[in-house]
């Protein structure tokens, strides 16, 4: 199995930054990889029990992630569950995402540790798109 870990830092507080990570009004700001839309979801991130999301392209291509999360540290950390759906709905393997949050002399560090993930391959797409939903963060928050 392959892991991932992305960090970033912003001149925020750790709890402004939890909440940015974890509330269901800012996630749906920046979840996804730039020019994807959400098409429907239940994403909340700031309390134990299922989630899920559907992002939609511009050529009209939906696809769906679901999970479980596991656990709610604020403003520390949350964790959950992540599977992609096939076209069937069906969910395919399950990896674990944390979002820790650390502070630091000019703000506060998110850390994303993405487990896992299967192969090399599933491992850098994964990393495309944490990093282009990443940027979208910085965009509110710098």
């Amino acid at each position: 199995m392959t892991d991932l870990r992305l960090e970033r830092e912003f001149p925020v507080s750790p709890e402004k930054l939890f909440d940015w990570v974890s509330s269901p009004g800012k996630l749906l700001k920046w979840w996804g990889s730039e020019g994807m839309l959400l098409s429907a979801y239940n994403l909340d991130l700031s309390r134990t029990g299922p989630w899920y999301s559907v992002l939609k392209n511009d050529e009209g291509q939906q696809y769906k992630m679901s999970g479980h999360v596991t656990h709610v540290d604020p403003p520390k950390s949350v964790g959950f569950t992540w599977g992609w759906h096939d076209p069937e709905d069906n969910r395919g393997a399950e990896s674990h995402v944390t979002f820790t949050v650390v502070a630091t002399a000019t703000g506060s560090r998110l850390l994303i540790d993405h487990r896992d993930l299967g192969d090399d391959e599933i491992s850098t797409n994964h990393e495309r798109g944490w990093s282009s939903a990443l940027r979208k963060l910085s965009a509110h928050l710098n």
